[in-house]
């Protein structure tokens, strides 16, 4: 079920660090990547949707996706079968600006998939999704809206799955 908080942006005391946001980017869509655009694009175009999308060090680092190889041949189906599920955690079916995350507080929205997303905001405003921070946030594409993430957010069952398999050894840090 989707869990909505009351707006209140009344005369508020807001403390100083909660308009601070060095992370803000702008609308580009090259600065979501390869991959942020493959996850974008199987999105409709006519609802809007706030997705949380690894960057492209993150789907690297933690899925081992890399444009040189994940991209050719069969392996795009491979790369599908990773992104797609990815979606299904990381997209909320409302807009969800930086700005509308108190700073003394967590809220809650149920993703697409059902799993929770905890959203708050650290010390010095940088926006924290399931104890993963922003590298960009509030980029705008079609009714969409967009926050790059230097992490990876999904389920453990998920995260489970595109583990290294060598030596039963899991890289963790997702």
């Amino acid at each position: 079920m989707l869990k909505v908080p009351d707006a209140a942006f009344g005369n508020v005391a807001v403390p100083f660090y909660k308009n601070i946001n060095m992370h803000k980017v702008s609308g580009n869509g090259n600065s979501l990547g390869t991959f942020g655009n493959m996850m974008i694009q199987m999105l409709p175009e006519d609802l809007a949707f706030t997705v949380f999308i690894p960057s492209e060090e993150a789907f690297e680092r933690n899925l081992r996706l890399h444009m040189n190889d994940s991209l050719v041949g069969e392996k795009i189906n491979d790369t599908y079968a990773v992104i797609s599920p990815m979606l299904g955690f990381s997209a909320v079916p409302r807009i969800l600006d930086s700005a509308m995350v108190p700073a003394v507080e967590e809220l809650s929205f149920d993703s697409l998939s059902g799993f929770t997303l905890f959203i708050s905001k650290d010390v010095v405003g940088v926006l924290v999704v399931n104890s993963v921070n922003s590298d960009g946030v509030d980029i705008r594409r079609r009714k969409l809206l967009v926050h790059v993430m230097d992490g990876v957010i999904m389920d453990p069952e998920f995260e489970q799955s595109v583990q290294p398999d060598f030596d039963g050894l899991s890289q963790g840090g997702f």
